[in-house]
């Protein structure tokens, strides 16, 4: 049995006339999906010379298809605006907040993509881009992944609706990244995401869990009135330049131990419903709570704050010289004095008895 499946792989190897560490793109058998999995030794010319048009993924989309590519360079621009409008019903999300958000800005036609929409080691050399500024939404009914893929130009995937799991995990955009007014119904894992000059999460609204988890805003971050259903997770996130969460609400718990603000933080506005995890916080600039309304517990534990006179809109202990709270080292020898009076008086009685 061994000795003929060896003999068929043989047989299709020459066949094809390749070796299994040829470079070469291997193409998917379900006509229900567009499959081009990068395979092989492959170099720099090699992926360029086997890179997969934009025009043709766009074609496959319009064409009712899911799309996953693993590996290959993507060329071209890929405009998602170009396909077809179809009837928005609400049998078509299956997501009654969804639904009632939609029907809210009387959209009655959307865009749809029917399966998945995978972009996995990618290199995307063209703009990726929904282009949907002020109506419309597309919606992806399959899982969405750009997982450590690279977008060499801009992403703009707004007003995307993504019914599915999506994962953004470990990918570069190297230019701007917007998901202005996007909805995701389920998990969205951006963990150890590297974005560049400028990231909008305008009005995203977020169902289920999301994890920032060790990413890293090399520019802008906007997170302006976006809204948090379950936990968010930005531990170990670092933001390089101006950061904003103004206005935004957190229904769960909100992680953001261990973060790095280099620039301007502003939580204006902001609503915290569950726990908000702001321990070993560094802040190296203005850190703007005003008017936040924290309702579960709160935890600024070991924040560093290395500018106090930034701070405004929250009562913090006193902060000594470095930034840190004050009532930590307060404490510390308060104790320190008590043990030092008890050992005081633990001597004076043995003395007193050995008299």
């Amino acid at each position: 049995m061994w000795s003929v499946s060896l003999l068929c792989v043989v047989v299709w190897v020459v066949g094809s006339g390749m070796s299994p560490g040829v470079c070469r793109v291997e193409e998917g058998t379900d006509p229900r999906v567009l499959v081009r999995e990068l395979k092989g030794s492959c170099g720099d010319e090699d992926r360029q010379a086997l890179a997969v048009a934009a025009d043709d993924v766009l074609a496959a989309l319009q064409q009712g298809r899911g799309v996953a590519l693993k590996g290959v360079v993507l060329a071209g621009d890929l405009h998602l605006d170009r396909l077809s409008l179809q009837p928005f019903d609400a049998g078509l999300v299956q997501h009654s907040a969804i639904v009632e958000h939609v029907e809210a800005e009387r959209v009655s036609e959307v865009r749809v993509i029917n399966g998945p929409f995978m972009l996995e080691d990618v290199e995307v050399q063209g703009i990726l881009a929904t282009n949907l500024i002020k109506s419309g939404y597309i919606v992806v009914r399959g899982p969405v992944s750009l997982q450590g893929s690279t977008i060499q130009r801009s992403v703009d995937l707004s007003r995307m609706v993504f019914l599915d799991r999506a994962d953004f995990s470990d990918a570069h955009i190297v230019h701007e990244g917007f998901f202005i007014k996007a909805m995701f119904a389920r998990d969205a894992d951006f963990t150890q995401t590297a974005f560049g000059t400028h990231s909008r999460f305008h009005k995203a609204r977020f169902m289920g869990k999301v994890a920032f988890t060790g990413a890293r805003f090399h520019g802008l971050a906007e997170f302006l009135e976006v809204s948090f259903a379950e936990d968010a997770g930005f531990a170990r996130t670092r933001f390089l330049q101006g950061t904003g969460f103004s206005g935004s609400r957190f229904q769960k718990t909100l992680d953001l131990s261990e973060a790095r603000f280099d620039r301007e933080a502003y939580f204006r506005f902001t609503e915290y419903q569950g726990k908000a995890d702001f321990h070993r916080v560094l802040f190296r600039n203005t850190a703007d709570f005003t008017e936040a309304r924290f309702q579960g517990d709160v935890d600024f534990r070991e924040a560093v704050f290395e500018q106090p006179g930034l701070i405004s809109g929250i009562d913090l202990p006193e902060l000594d010289r470095n930034g840190r709270p004050a009532g930590q080292n307060r404490d510390f020898f308060i104790l320190l004095s008590i043990l030092v009076v008890l050992w005081l008086l633990l001597l004076a009685m043995w003395k007193k008895k050995s008299r």
